[in-house]
């Protein structure tokens, strides 16, 4: 069996490193939480510590996505997301994708740029 180089070994992740992530502040989080109700992270402790997974992620970056990107108010986001969910999971999947490959490109633009 090969070893997956590429896949993410971390189950959890705290409410800052997901803030980070999306260049958001901790209670535009948290008040997303009070907003959207399929975003519910586990939380421990008697401190309720948040742990977000891959999925409350993937959720996030579909919220982020509709307000911070596209400019849709919460009512409207929230109201998207549940007339249409697997199309706008879809959607802000392939928006991620795309960043990402116009990111590699001008990684390789500069490189090639740097041996002329």
């Amino acid at each position: 069996m090969a070893l997956n180089l590429n896949k993410n070994l971390k189950l959890y992740y705290s409410i800052k490193e997901v803030a980070d992530m999306f260049g958001l502040n901790e209670s535009t989080l948290r008040y997303w939480e009070t907003e959207f109700p399929h975003l519910k992270p586990k939380t421990t402790g008697p401190n309720k510590v948040r742990q977000y997974a891959q999925k409350d992620i993937d959720q996030i970056r579909l919220i982020h996505n509709l307000v911070k990107v596209r400019g849709f108010k919460l009512a409207a986001a929230r109201k998207i997301i549940n007339a249409n969910r697997d199309g706008s999971d879809r959607k802000a999947e392939v928006l991620t994708r795309l960043i990402d490959i116009k990111n590699e490109l001008q990684t390789l633009k500069s490189q090639l740029d740097g041996l002329r």
